[in-house]
C-alpha cells in the first residue's frame, strides 16, 4: 500500500525547519510522505536531506493585491490536485486563506489549519491591519473550518477569541501548545559569572518589543542596575516593522544593547545567559524562544498577551508585565537581576513546566493524533 500523503504549506522554509521540523519528521517516521511546499531557501537543504521533499513556491508575505493571489491561488490549486495529498496542514493565517481556497478547488480530503497566533491583523492598530481586517475575517469564516478540518491554536485565548467570532465550528478547534522544545539540548547548565545577562531572542521586528527591551535597558542604567542586554536574531526582510541595521547598532553605540545578530547556537547563548525576555506587543502563538528559554532554566519576564501568557506562570516560572510599557518591564528584571536566588527558583518550575508541557515528545504525539484522527475520513 502507498503511503499516505502529508502537505505542509507554509511561508518560507526556515520557519517551518524552526517550528513544523520535528513535526514532519515524527509524520515520516509513522509512515507518511511528507512534502513541503514553501518559499525556498537555504534551510531547505537540510530539510531535503532528511527525506521530505520540497517544492518552492512564490509565496510572499506582504503581498496584498488580490489579484496576483487569485493567481497564486490557482496555481496551488492545480499542484494539489497533482500531488492529490490525503491530507494537508496549512501553517499561519495567509497560508490558511489560500490554501484553504486551493484545497476546495481541489477537492482535498482532510485539512489542518494551524494559526501560529493571530499577529498583526488582529492586534495592531495601525491603518493598514484596521482595513484588512474584515476582508481576513471574511475569508476565515470560508476557510478556516470547514467540514474535513481541524483548527490548532498555541494558546487557549486564540481559541476562544475565534470560536466568539464564530469561525471555528463545535469540535473543530484542538490546543496544541506551542512548537515543541528539544529538552535534551535546552537544558539547565549552572549559573554563569556576574555581570547579569538579560537576552531577547526573536526576529528583529518591532512587534517583539525589541525597542522596549532597550528601553528598560536605559531605565535600568539609569538606576544604575549593572546589567548587560542582549539582542538575537536578524531582521525580517519579509516583514514590513522590521527594525533596520542602523537602529540596532545605534542602540549598540549607545550601550545600551548588544546585537549578535541570527546566530545557531541559541542553546549555548542561553547558558550564558541569566534572564530571559520576551516583551512582544502583538498577539503570539507561543513564542518558540520562550520555550527554550524555560528548558534552559532561564526565569522568563514577558508581557501579558496571548501567547507569552500562556508559557509564563506569573510570579513561579517568571514575571508577566503590560505590553508597550518599558518601566513595568524594568521593575520586572530589576527584581531578577538583583535576587539570584529568584532567579534560581523560577528557572527550575520553569524547566518542570516545560518537560511537562512543552517538550517535543508531547507536541509531536499530539499532532500526529490529530492526523490519524483525519485521514481516513
Amino acid at each position: 500500500m502507498a503511503p499516505k500523503t502529508l502537505v505542509f504549506l507554509v511561508t518560507e522554509d526556515w520557519f517551518f525547519a524552526s517550528h513544523f521540523f520535528k513535526r514532519a519528521l515524527a509524520a515520516k517516521a509513522a509512515g507518511w510522505r511528507v512534502i513541503l511546499v514553501a518559499k525556498s531557501g537555504e534551510a531547505s537543504v537540510g530539510i531535503r536531506a532528511a527525506g521530505i521533499e520540497v517544492i518552492p513556491v512564490a509565496f510572499d508575505r506582504r503581498r496584498t493585491n488580490p489579484f496576483p493571489e487569485l493567481l497564486f491561488t490557482l496555481k496551488l490549486a492545480a499542484l494539489y490536485r497533482s500531488l492529490r495529498p490525503d491530507l494537508v496542514h496549512h501553517v499561519a493565517l495567509k497560508p490558511i486563506l489560500i490554501g484553504g481556497l486551493a484545497a476546495r478547488l481541489a477537492g482535498v480530503k482532510a485539512i489542518v489549519n494551524a494559526p501560529v497566533g493571530l499577529g498583526f491583523v488582529f492586534s495592531s492598530d495601525r491603518v493598514l491591519a484596521k482595513i484588512l481586517k474584515p476582508f481576513v475575517s471574511l475569508l476565515l469564516r470560508f476557510t478556516l473550518s470547514p467540514k474535513n478540518a481541524r483548527v490548532v491554536f498555541e494558546n487557549p485565548d486564540d481559541l476562544e477569541e475565534l470560536r466568539r467570532r464564530g469561525m471555528v465550528r463545535s469540535g473543530a478547534g484542538v490546543l496544541i501548545r506551542g512548537a515543541g522544545v528539544d529538552i535534551d539540548e535546552f537544558a539547565p547548565a549552572p549559573e554563569p559569572p556576574l555581570p547579569v545577562r538579560v537576552i531577547l531572542i526573536a526576529r528583529m521586528i518591532r512587534e517583539k518589543g525589541v525597542a522596549d527591551f532597550v528601553e528598560a535597558a536605559r531605565i535600568l542604567r539609569r538606576r544604575n542596575i549593572g546589567a548587560q542586554f542582549l539582542l538575537v536574531g536578524a531582521p525580517d526582510r519579509g516583514n514590513a516593522n522590521a527594525l533596520t541595521e542602523a537602529e540596532l547598532r545605534g542602540w549598540e553605540q549607545e550601550g545600551l544593547a548588544q546585537w549578535l545578530g541570527p546566530r545557531k547556537d541559541i542553546a549555548a547563548l542561553l547558558r550564558g545567559a541569566h534572564i530571559a525576555c520576551q516583551p512582544s506587543s502583538y498577539r503570539e502563538g507561543l513564542p518558540k524562544s520562550a520555550l527554550e528559554a524555560m528548558a534552559s532554566g532561564k526565569p522568563l519576564v514577558a508581557t501579558d498577551i496571548p501567547g507569552c501568557r500562556e508559557a509564563v506562570i506569573d510570579g513561579e516560572t517568571g514575571f508577566l508585565v503590560p505590553p508597550r510599557e518599558p518601566l513595568a518591564l524594568a521593575d520586572a528584571l530589576q527584581k531578577l537581576i538583583e535576587a539570584p536566588e529568584l532567579r534560581a527558583c523560577m528557572g527550575k518550575a520553569g524547566r518542570l513546566r516545560a518537560e511537562q508541557h512543552f517538550a517535543d515528545a508531547i507536541i509531536c504525539h499530539q499532532t500526529l493524533l490529530v492526523y490519524e484522527a483525519l485521514k481516513d475520513r
